[in-house]
């Protein structure tokens, strides 16, 4: 039945072109929107989930990693001599303007941290180190910035919040949800340049459990001292960090609104091809009947037909979205293709193909064998 549904969709080759294409073209919207959006909800919390340590401490309320409030520095102390923690640090994320070679200027988010422990700091590095930082002023920015601060090497000198900072590294994939450039700099001179935060705040604790003591354990340990902050665990102020650009800024209904017509259209292709070409076909159809076969059998041929054009729409779509990466990344766009997006995107096109071939199955259910008498 295989060989049969292939040589009925080679009888009309231009029609079976034409479905691939529409396969093709609703698969690989669908991969570019899954991959735009599991990206852009990764940078979102990309240093929670980069920087080690098992527990955040944050200020009260807190919606989002991007937008905080500063907590008192003394918090720290409580932290460290809390039982069942280990280390503990203290980092800053706040906003800040950087002056470009051309005079103007750009918002830039400004991270604080230790550079001698480099929790919360850049994890990989293209040029310089992540210790450059300590000791002055000393900036590392990422190369994904080139586009809006300027090409910047190392040694060069920017302005940021009117303070000339020297640049000491180039690091490698730390992109925010904002869109806004990520610059890194000493704790204590985070604290210099952004003079909301004065000398005794701090943005965020990051501690790690001791061996020995589980994470929900200490987290129960910091609530029975600290007050007025809240303290969460890595995971839950990750997934925390998500929900919000995933549900209350409404970027996750758009992108379901999109995945949902892209799907409905390629249901829409799919059936509508497979149904004329039963239609076109029915007479044969009423032939195999009347020599015997019974409805199952013709079940199949339609059934592969709308497997051969799943196989082959979703081969082409993942061999087009893993040759648009580049031109992703030249518009600053973030596709995450993983495994488990791969076989998701197989099922679903496998569904999308295989339901549109239940129009074709009903129409089949009423051929009559006698329709070869008929004019």
């Amino acid at each position: 039945m295989f060989y049969v549904a292939l040589k009925i969709m080679l009888y009309n080759k231009v029609r079976s072109f034409i479905t691939l294409l529409g396969i093709v073209f609703a698969i690989s919207l669908i991969f570019a929107q899954i991959g735009i959006f599991i990206g852009s909800m990764e940078t979102s919390s990309t240093i929670i989930d980069h920087a080690p340590g098992d527990i955040w401490v944050t200020s009260k309320n807190i919606r989002n990693f991007d937008f905080s409030q500063p907590i008192p520095e003394y918090l720290y102390y409580q932290v460290l001599s809390t039982e069942g923690v280990q280390w503990a640090e203290n980092l800053i994320v706040t906003w800040g303007v950087i002056k470009q070679k051309q005079g103007g200027t750009e918002q830039v988010e400004i991270v604080g941290y230790n550079p001698d422990t480099g929790v919360g700091g850049p994890w990989k590095m293209k040029a310089g180190c992540a210790e450059a930082v300590k000791n002055g002023n000393f900036a590392i920015v990422d190369e994904s910035a080139m586009k809006r601060i300027g090409q910047t090497q190392v040694g060069d000198y920017r302005e940021v919040l009117w303070r000339r900072l020297q640049i000491a590294g180039i690091s490698q994939g730390v992109k925010s949800v904002t869109t806004a450039p990520i610059i890194f700099t000493s704790y204590q001179y985070a604290q210099k340049l952004v003079g909301m935060l004065g000398p005794d705040s701090t943005v965020f604790i990051i501690a790690k459990a001791l061996p020995g003591y589980s994470v929900d354990e200490v987290i129960q340990n910091l609530k029975r001292r600290l007050k007025g902050v809240d303290i969460y665990s890595k995971w839950d102020f990750s997934r925390r960090t998500r929900m919000y650009w995933t549900i209350e800024t409404g970027a996750g209904f758009a992108f379901f609104m999109s995945i949902l017509i892209s799907l409905s259209i390629g249901i829409l292709i799919v059936g509508q091809t497979i149904y004329n070409s039963t239609i076109e076909h029915i007479r044969e159809f009423g032939t195999l009947k009347a020599l015997g076969a019974d409805n199952s059998d013709i079940y199949r041929i339609i059934f592969s037909q709308a497997l051969i054009n799943a196989i082959l729409g979703y081969l082409l779509s993942l061999g087009l979205t893993l040759a648009s990466l580049k031109i992703y990344e030249a518009l600053d766009l973030v596709v995450a293709v993983k495994v488990w997006v791969n076989m998701l995107m197989f099922v679903l096109t496998l569904f999308m193909c295989l339901s549109s071939a239940f129009i074709s199955v009903r129409k089949v259910k009423k051929i009559d064998p006698a329709i070869l008498f008929r004019d």
